[in-house]
């Protein structure tokens, strides 16, 4: 469960969490580091060399949802990525896609992942990134991305923001992956 569980969705909310989120500070190095929300001890944010992942919005479980009721769960999860992305494309112009397929392929295979990649994992963010960047922001460039996530079919959808300070590219495909 992230810090955003329970909560209804708000454009507008999240949006804000992104424009504050670009002015953060960001480690310049180190190992990621969860931090918990101060009153549920539940993730809020996840900060790295260069990076912060935080979750935006999370869905209500889908445990024993099924059919119909399961695939408007996913669309309506949909809705909300895209309401997110038409703001951003708004603002600083067409997203373009960050593919997870490298980073999913070759996770539990020990070929290591470079970060934001290997957080991404992790916290089972499988989703594309949708990104935009570099972006100008005090004191240096920025890439933002969103993606929506979900860690199998009876979890909640969790949509993420992710902030850094590098380009975000695709892993290359190691042979065999």
């Amino acid at each position: 469960m992230t810090a955003r569980a329970g909560e209804p969705f708000d454009a507008a909310r999240a949006l804000s969490a992104v424009d504050a989120a670009l002015s953060a500070a960001l480690p310049a190095t180190g190992p990621p580091a969860d931090e918990g929300d101060p009153v549920t001890g539940e993730w809020a944010a996840t900060r790295g060399e260069g990076f912060l992942l935080l979750p935006l919005w999370e869905s209500a479980g889908l445990t024993g949802v099924y059919g119909r009721e399961w695939n408007e769960a996913e669309a309506s999860a949909e809705a909300h990525l895209a309401a997110l992305v038409s703001g951003l494309d708004a603002r600083w112009g067409s997203h373009r896609t960050v593919s997870m397929r490298v980073p999913v392929l070759r996770r539990g295979t020990g070929d290591p992942l470079p970060e934001p990649f290997r957080t991404l994992v992790a916290k089972d963010c499988y989703g594309d990134l949708k990104a935009w960047g570099p972006l100008p922001a005090s004191p240096s460039p920025r890439w933002v991305a969103l993606s929506l996530n979900q860690s199998d079919g009876d979890a909640p959808f969790v949509l993420t923001a992710l902030l850094t300070d590098r380009p975000l590219t695709e892993p290359t495909e190691r042979h065999g992956s």
